[in-house]
């Protein structure tokens, strides 16, 4: 079979399998071609409407005003003198926020409210209307005043000057003078609210300031009062603070050096008490203290001890006993001794008693002194704290009486000078023309949305419409093969070859292939046959069947082109009328004028075959017509007689081609096409819808039919979707270069005798 061509827009890359990118534009542009008359058409009501909805629209006129704004305000006080209210931006980084501001309250509520206080603007119904200049104003109730704030207001815009401390302020009016005043009147209202916003803020400011001036007044004469009476009653002055601190410090340290000197002293007596304790009754002569030994007094007494001691010894040592007269008398020389030095000892120790208790004594009176120096020292320090809280409150609330004292004044000096950071750079004009509406701007945007809204319009159209058009549409619809069209053309035109010229118009729409075979409708048919013979090149087809989804859509005309154009190539091939309802084929091969005669009902019915075989004037094809119509045409078809007629058929003829009654319409297609090796059905372009022709072909493969494709009836070769098809089959100088005028070609000819009834039918094969 012939490759089914496709759509050079939506043929994939072979390299990398991706569709080209200009699918979808043609997708989009193949419905607009189609329906151009559509799409301009709505493009030219749409720009004409446009025009004359702007041509009623009411003037409106803006005028504008430029208004700067100065973040820095003037300061005649110098840069020193802050004021209490700040009036500019303040801060670099609130400068932008600033701006914001200023813009939102020229468009705000009061700035409106207080210039259509001041202009009456709530009974001015031309303005509240927005009338032209010269309109009456209709008379009616004034309107309230925040109703017509929101108008004036719904009218006013403001646009930054970028760049710049500049704003433009604009007010649209259908009156040009109306909008100058109004906007004079906004700018001015604006800027006298902005200064009166801060005065009034200064003056809050100032009562504030002189409030709590007179508050910190008598607050600082009580603090003055409370110190004075502070100081009065502790007997304080102002310098003594600082010399009884000084005198107290050097009492306190006088006081302990005296104290520790007493303890050193004490500790040293103390020391030389503990080595009198030392001295031992049983041998006083061992004095350890070394102050014992400087005693020339106590000193002697040892001797006189030691050389008692030493007599004694030596009488004893002597050999005499303790008893004898000179060792008694010397003992008791010794124990004078002993008990003088003893008792000096004592003595001694006493003394250093008395001493010891004596300097505990002036330690503790030292001490005492000492902490009552220190008692004394904190109390004064008590004092001095007290002191200096009072005297600190007293210079805190003067400093802050002078701040408030020098702000206060500050702020009356201020005010006085009313002093504005916003002026008015240039006055509102009166507006030389209107803005809008702009006839030329909205001309040209109703033009390119007539534009969108025609091409919307032509691809609503071509996407309601359902019917069968394209090659593209039997493929993906139908889900069949595309065996090829036929265009439609003009039955009395006049083809190339000489005996057309002769004999003037075609008589038979359905011979156009025998009599005009080098037009495009014989190409296109030729091509229909060899798709159909190359299909099974193994198993060739010998019955065919041809067939459409509904009537008038010209599966006659197919059939006929069909058997011509295998005719033509050599093979013996009969038609079969098969449409026992509405027959046709009998008015083409006989004429208009005679009978039926026998056909395939009479072969039916016992009539010989050879009685109902018509010979046409096509070489090598033979017609057998329907015959006479039978009340029962299914049961007739699906008989073991017509089987058996076929089978002779096939045996006669290289092909069989059998013409049946629409699919859809009655069941005799369906019952045919289990008949035969395969079925075409024929779909008439923008005329068979798409669910007509999905039902056919599932009825055909629901019994089980071979379909081999699908022929395209009737197309107009001169729509774009055709185009690359009707170069495919065109041949200069062919049948369809000619035509101006189209007929569908499955229209019935106009009776005339073609002398085909009668003749002598085809030898038997």
């Amino acid at each position: 079979m012939i490759p089914t061509p496709k759509s050079k827009a939506a043929a994939p890359n072979e390299a990398t399998g991706d569709r080209e990118p200009l699918v979808d534009i043609l997708a989009v542009w193949r419905p607009i071609r189609k329906h151009w008359l559509t799409a301009l058409s709505t493009a030219a009501l749409v720009t004409v409407g446009v025009g004359f909805w702007t041509m009623r629209q009411t003037k409106i006129y803006q005028a504008s005003a430029v208004v700067q704004f100065d973040p820095n305000p003037p300061r005649p006080l110098g840069g020193k003198v802050e004021s209490v209210v700040e009036i500019g931006s303040g801060a670099m980084w609130d400068t932008r926020e600033y701006y914001e501001t200023q813009y939102q309250i020229i468009q705000s509520r009061r700035v409106s409210l207080a210039v259509v206080r001041q202009l009456n603007l709530n009974s001015d119904w031309a303005f509240i209307s927005n009338l032209p200049k010269g309109v009456q104003a209709p008379d009616r109730e004034p309107l309230s005043e925040e109703d017509a704030a929101d108008v004036l207001r719904g009218r006013i815009s403001v646009e930054p000057v970028k760049q710049s401390r500049l704003a433009t302020v604009k007010f649209q009016d259908a009156n040009p003078e109306r909008a100058a005043e109004l906007l004079k009147q906004v700018v001015r209202t604006y800027k006298e609210q902005n200064v009166d916003i801060a005065l009034e803020s200064m003056d809050e400011a100032a009562r504030f300031l002189r409030t709590e001036h007179d508050k910190l007044k008598k607050e600082l004469e009580s603090s003055e009062m409370d110190l004075h009476n502070y100081k009065e009653k502790n007997n304080i002055l102002s310098v003594e603070f600082e010399d009884k601190s000084s005198l107290f410090r050097d009492q306190i340290t006088q006081l302990s050096n005296t104290l520790t000197s007493v303890r050193t002293k004490r500790e040293q007596v103390a020391a030389r008490r503990a080595q009198l304790a030392k001295v031992s009754g049983e041998d006083p002569a061992v004095l350890p203290a070394g102050e014992l030994l400087q005693s020339v007094f106590l000193q002697g007494l040892r001797t006189q001890y030691v050389q008692a001691t030493q007599d004694r010894d030596a009488l004893l040592n002597s050999g005499m006993g303790k008893n004898h007269p000179d060792v008694i008398a010397a003992t008791t020389r010794m124990e004078t001794s002993r008990a003088a030095l003893l008792g000096e000892v004592r003595n001694i120790q006493g003394a250093l008693d008395s001493e010891l208790a004596a300097i505990q004594r002036e330690e503790g009176g030292v001490a005492g002194l000492f902490e009552q120096s220190k008692k004394e020292a904190l109390d004064l320090n008590l004092l001095e704290i007290e002191y200096n809280r009072l005297k600190r409150s007293k210079e805190n609330t003067e400093k802050l009486y002078g701040v408030l004292l020098e702000r206060s004044t500050e702020s009356a000096l201020t005010s006085q000078m009313r002093m504005n950071n916003v002026s008015i750079v240039d006055e509102p004009m009166v507006p030389g023309g209107p803005i809008r509406p702009n006839l030329p701007l909205n001309v040209t945007g109703g033009a390119a949305m007539g534009l969108v809204i025609g091409a919307a319009a032509a691809m609503a159209r071509s996407m309601l419409d359902r019917t069968m058009k394209s090659p593209e549409d039997v493929e993906h619809v139908l889900g069949a093969t595309f065996l090829g069209l036929l265009p439609e053309f003009d039955p009395a035109a006049v083809g190339p070859g000489k005996s057309r010229r002769r004999r003037g118009a075609l008589r038979h729409p359905e011979l156009v292939v025998h009599e005009e075979p080098m037009s495009g409708v014989a190409e296109a048919s030729r091509s229909i046959r060899t798709s159909l013979m190359f299909m099974a090149p193994d198993k060739p087809m010998r019955t065919l069947l041809i067939t459409s989804a509904g009537p008038s859509e010209g599966k006659t005309t197919v059939a006929c082109c069909i058997a011509t154009a295998m005719a033509q190539a050599g093979k013996k091939v009969v038609l079969i009328d098969c449409d026992l309802r509405r027959p046709r084929v009998h008015r083409i091969f006989r004429g208009r004028g005679h009978d039926v005669g026998p056909g395939l009902t009479s072969a039916l019915l016992d009539e010989p075959l050879d009685n109902c075989v018509i010979t046409s004037e096509v070489p090598n094809l033979w017609v057998i017509p329907a015959g006479p119509i039978p009340p029962n045409p299914s049961e007739l078809l699906q008989s073991e007689r017509f089987k058996t007629v076929l089978a002779q058929l096939q045996q006669r003829y290289d092909h069989v081609i059998l013409d049946s009654p629409p699919v859809v319409a009655v069941t005799d297609a369906v019952i045919l096409s289990t008949m035969v090796d395969t079925t075409v059905l024929v779909i008439r372009a923008l005329k068979t819808t798409k669910e007509i022709g999905k039902h056919a072909t599932r009825m055909l493969r629901d019994v089980g039919a071979n379909l081999a494709g699908v022929v395209l009836n009737a197309v107009n070769v001169n729509r774009d979707e055709y185009d690359y098809w009707y170069k495919y089959y065109r041949r200069d100088g062919g049948y369809s270069s000619n035509a101006q005028t189209v007929t569908p070609m499955n229209e019935p000819s106009s009776p005339q005798d073609d002398g085909g009834h009668g003749r002598p039918p085809a030898p038997m094969a």
